[in-house]
Parts: C-alpha cells; structure tokens; sequence
C-alpha cells in the first residue's frame, strides 16, 4: 500500500538535499519518478529543485491551478511511476495535499512531500497543515540552532539581519533572508522585532 509522506523543517535543514538523495535512489535501481516543486520559489528557475550543496534535478514546476492527481494520472497512463516527490510542499494548497493522498490511496504510488512546517511567525503554512492531518508517516529532518538546540522555528532577517515581525507569509530567500533558530532564541527576536 502506497503512503503520502511529509518531511519537514525550518529552513537550512537539507530538505531538498534529502529529496535529491530520495530521488538518485529510486532512479538508480531503474525506477521512474516524478519530481515536483513550487512555481512561487524562482531562485534556481522555475522548475528547478536546487539544494544549498550543489545539488539540483529538474521538476514540474506547480501552481495554485495544478491538478497533481491528474498529472501523475496521466503520466502512470504513458507507464509506471515509482514514486513522487514535491519540494517546497508548504506551498500546496489543501486541495492539492488531498489530491496527493488520492496518488497514494487511488493510483498505489507513493508520495513524499518536502517541506517547511511554519512561516516566519511561527504559523502553520495551509499546504503544512493539511499534510500534517493527512500523512501516513510525519518525518522531522533535523536542524541546530545558533545555541545547539534543535531549530523549529524561521525567523524573517531583513537586510540588516534585524527580525521581521510582520509582512507577507511567502517571500521566498535564503540565508539572507531566514534564520533557523530554536523556540526560545525565535521567540526573543520577535519580541525584540515588536
């Protein structure tokens, strides 16, 4: 039985690090897979999964319109597909993670999904959430804050490297513009930012 799968992280973590790795092995013992990654996270191109390593793979890039049980559906009709990956998952919309557990449950293909949990305020993502309800397996790739405990939390910087307390919750950046930190240091800095 297939399962939907979601990974995730604050920022810097490795998540698409760990989805390229997913991807090179499932591909290696001759399996087809699909990869994914949101149209909204320009920064290596549109289409383009890239990880902070040098790592990269090509991908579907999908919107808010992309129906993602439809376009593996057609795909497993041109021949089997192992698995399907999607990166930056915090950006699917709830409609499109119900899509993904119909991959899994109506088509028999898995499904790992890769992505942030919170935005910068430390709110649930609408692509997160849902997965975060629906998934067979929640996996949490590990990342270390400045002091050594483990980073949950994405704090907004601005040029700076001053907090941000407020704005829009998706504006794609880096490590120029997100900091991975831990609850208490996260919680500091946007009290501070306030």
């Amino acid at each position: 039985m297939a399962k939907l799968y979601f990974y995730y992280a604050s920022m810097n973590a490795g998540k698409s690090t760990t989805l390229l790795q997913a991807d090179f092995n499932y591909r290696e013992r001759g399996m087809r897979t699909l990869l994914f990654t949101s149209a909204v996270d320009d920064r290596a191109g549109v289409g383009t999964i890239a990880s902070r390593i040098g790592l990269g793979a090509e991908a579907v890039a999908f919107d808010a319109q992309t129906d993602l049980r439809l376009h593996v559906a057609r795909e497993c009709d041109a021949g089997p597909v192992d698995c399907v990956l999607i990166d930056e998952a915090q950006f699917l919309s709830a409609a499109q993670v119900d899509q993904l557990a119909a991959v899994a449950d109506d088509l028999g293909v898995p499904v790992l999904a890769y992505g942030l949990r919170t935005d910068f305020r430390g709110a649930l993502f609408e692509g997160s959430a849902r997965l975060l309800a629906l998934a067979d397996a929640l996996i949490e790739i590990k990342s270390v804050c400045r002091c050594g405990r483990k980073a949950t939390m994405n704090l907004r910087v601005d040029a700076q490297g001053r907090a941000v307390a407020q704005g829009a919750q998706t504006e794609i950046g880096g490590n120029d513009r997100y900091v991975a930190l831990c609850r208490r240091h996260f919680g500091e800095a946007i009290a501070q930012a306030g």
